[in-house]
């Protein structure tokens, strides 16, 4: 009994590191393409920040992997948007924000074809897009995100 408490509690944490990884662990997970940054590049990335001209893998250095991603054509071509969304409710409280809230994700029994897990089902939720970071050619051309309150 105490075995299986311990392999329980050693999954659900595992899981949750998953789940929260930081910029600082996402570097030492990919120290290549850190170094691969210039020094300025690499400073916004440990700050958790992006700016143009990033690639595809140093913006998931600093912002972890996108929620989901678009495509959207135009006349100047194709660009990808990748975005980084939060679950809310009505009042602004933050349910959920992550990247294994998406359809298609199993793990404990939620997700997937056959469940979503309670936040999904939440009467008011409303899906709000923090980050929209837009690339042509892999580089990102564009950043739109939320600013802080009280700004002009």
């Amino acid at each position: 009994m105490k075995y299986t408490n311990f392999c329980l509690l050693g999954a659900a944490a595992t899981f949750w590191l998953a789940a929260c990884t930081t910029p600082q662990s996402r570097i030492d997970a990919q120290p290549q393409v850190f170094a691969s940054l210039t020094p300025a590049q690499q400073a916004l990335v440990k700050s958790g920040q992006v700016g143009l001209g990033f690639s595809m893998d140093a913006v998931k250095l600093a912002l972890g992997d996108p929620d989901h991603v678009t495509l959207r054509t135009d006349a100047s071509g194709q660009v990808q948007i990748w975005h980084y969304v939060t679950y809310e409710s009505s009042g602004g409280v933050i349910l959920y924000a992550g990247y294994y809230h998406r359809r298609g994700f199993a793990w404990g029994g939620w997700g997937g074809e056959e469940g979503y897990p309670y936040y999904l089902d939440y009467p008011d939720r409303h899906v709000h897009d923090r980050f929209q970071i837009v690339f042509r050619a892999g580089k990102v051309v564009s950043i739109e995100q939320d600013a802080p309150l009280g700004a002009p």
